[in-house]
């Protein structure tokens, strides 16, 4: 029963920079040097993406361009992973693609995924919006008819 924990244990991964056993996303994270200048590209990458969701929140057509980027970017991120993991070296310290593209999913499609989502509570919240006021324009109008017919 030890032997196998032994096993179990000594198969989690260690991290290179910190010399950490990687057991969560958390610690994984952790992990990474966020002071790489390609990773700080991103993160402001990630940044303008957010400012943009903000920014186009009342031009409905720009927000679908800018929603379909996004869904086009996360679905291209595992060929993102394959040619980075061919390529790591030219741009990082370090070999951050593994093959079940776990890093590309937390710091690259996650955030992405996340700004499609508040898109689309926007879109809900405007479709909610629109329809409260369609049904207080339609009793409105039967108001008024009532009232001309009753006139009448």
């Amino acid at each position: 029963m030890s032997e196998s924990k032994a096993e179990n244990i000594s198969s989690i991964p260690i991290d290179g920079f910190s010399n950490l056993r990687i057991t969560s996303i958390w610690t994984f994270l952790m992990s990474v040097q966020w002071s790489e200048p390609w990773l700080l590209g991103l993160l402001s990458f990630h940044a303008v993406c957010l400012s943009l969701t903000v920014l186009t929140c009342r031009c409905y057509r720009a927000q679908i361009c800018h929603f379909l980027v996004m869904v086009v970017l996360v679905y291209c991120a595992e060929y993102l992973n394959e040619l980075a993991a061919m390529n790591w070296s030219s741009f990082s310290n370090f070999q951050y693609f593994d093959s079940k593209g776990m890093f590309i999913s937390l710091v690259f499609s996650i955030p992405l995924l996340l700004n499609t989502v508040v898109i689309v509570a926007i879109w809900v919240h405007r479709t909610f919006s629109t329809m409260t006021e369609l049904k207080a324009l339609h009793l409105k109008r039967k108001r008024r008819r009532e009232t001309r017919e009753k006139s009448d």
